[in-house]
């Protein structure tokens, strides 16, 4: 698999759930003026496509959310510009430290920000963007850790964008700044943990953990629908 085949296919994977959620509910699809709230999918709908938090977790003990919420987003402009930033920045840590330690860094870390966010109290959560700081982390680490002037230049670009997340986390209300900073914080210390091309080649142990987390990541997005439907089959019996 390429360096820009598993991006693309997360890309795909993020855009067939926002369109699911958006089918299974479609009257309560927000029709708004509000540009942040265009073509935003219902909550109920997110729920049963796997949306995470004290909610799903606590009260329904739905755990394996920690991992399909980083599939689901709450409209148009949401999606749009978490899959901008994931088509920026996956290739390059899909590049520089393979494509297996990518598929780790973006499942691990998207699982340790809505984690962090869980502990915090944040009760219903979704979107790509822990996954999306994860790989943030992961290029500071790298940028810093390959130094000159490459690494010095992609360092201050990595920064750059976290503080563009601190503003933006406190600027706009709803932000789950729990879940950002703790992808961030889980993507430097994946990377340290699991190193980068330049340095150690992929091995084996890489190969086998990247394909659980894919392979197990399409079997919880699997079986979420599967279980969405089902419940929606049986709550249609049940008005018949």
């Amino acid at each position: 698999m390429g360096n820009r085949d598993l991006v693309r296919l997360v890309i795909y994977t993020n855009v067939v759930f926002y369109l699911l959620s958006l089918l299974i509910n479609p009257r309560g699809m927000g029709m708004t003026m509000n540009p942040l709230l265009l073509l935003s999918p219902s909550e109920g709908s997110l729920f049963l496509l796997g949306a995470t938090g004290t909610l799903p977790i606590g009260h329904f003990h739905r755990w394996w959310t920690l991992i399909t919420a980083s599939f689901l987003h709450g409209g148009l402009l949401h999606i749009f510009f978490n899959m901008m930033a994931l088509n920026q920045l996956g290739p390059f840590v899909a590049s520089e430290f393979g494509v297996y330690r990518f598929a780790v860094i973006y499942t691990v870390t998207g699982t340790a920000g809505f984690l962090l966010s869980y502990v915090a109290g944040i009760p219903f959560t979704i979107g790509a963007s822990a996954s999306i700081c994860g790989l943030i982390g992961a290029i500071l680490y790298f940028a810093k850790s390959r130094g000159g002037f490459f690494g010095a230049a992609m360092y201050r670009q990595a920064m750059g964008w976290v503080v563009g997340l601190v503003l933006f986390g406190l600027l706009i209300p709803g932000i789950n700044n729990w879940a950002h900073g703790g992808g961030v914080a889980a993507g430097v210390a994946a990377a340290f943990l699991l190193g980068y091309e330049e340095r150690q080649q992929e091995t084996p142990q890489h190969r086998f953990l990247g394909r659980v987390c894919i392979y197990g990541t399409a079997a919880l997005l699997l079986w979420a629908v599967f279980q969405a439907f089902t419940q929606l089959l049986q709550h249609a019996a049940y008005f018949r």
